[in-house]
């Protein structure tokens, strides 16, 4: 089991290290290496909030152990985190080309929702049509 986060800014990265979880606190020059690769890797020096968002990337938790983290995290960091676990598929991406996957998952998803928000309760002509004669 393994947190890599990404994007923190030390304080952030203290107080989830607080909670006992393993974390990688994953610097800049980490964005070419495959996720593998950084999982391999111990803590290195470097700029960590390069990213202007913040993600935490799980690996190897169930699902209990998945809702556990984003709950922990949620209560700890400020703003919006973006959570993603590691899959077979994903483990042989760079980190870049991860972090722009749930960058575009995250615009989706948020698009989804401000749609669903905005026709809640919203009768349209596609919708209503009992009322045609």
């Amino acid at each position: 089991m393994k947190l890599l986060l990404i994007g923190f800014t030390e304080e952030e990265i203290e107080r989830i290290a607080k909670l006992g979880y393993p974390i990688l606190p994953v610097p800049e020059h980490f964005r070419k290496l495959t996720l593998t690769e950084i999982l391999e890797r111990t803590t290195e020096d470097g700029n960590l909030d390069w990213t202007g968002e913040r993600f935490v990337i799980m690996h190897d938790l169930d699902n209990e152990g998945i809702k556990r983290v984003i709950g922990d995290v949620r209560k700890l960091a400020e703003g919006r985190v973006i959570f993603a676990t590691t899959t077979e598929t994903n483990l042989s991406w760079t980190l870049e080309e991860l972090l722009e996957e749930l960058r575009r998952e995250d615009e989706y998803f948020r698009a989804v929702r401000e749609a669903k928000k905005q026709t809640r309760g919203k009768r349209g002509l596609f919708l209503d049509i009992g009322n045609v004669k």
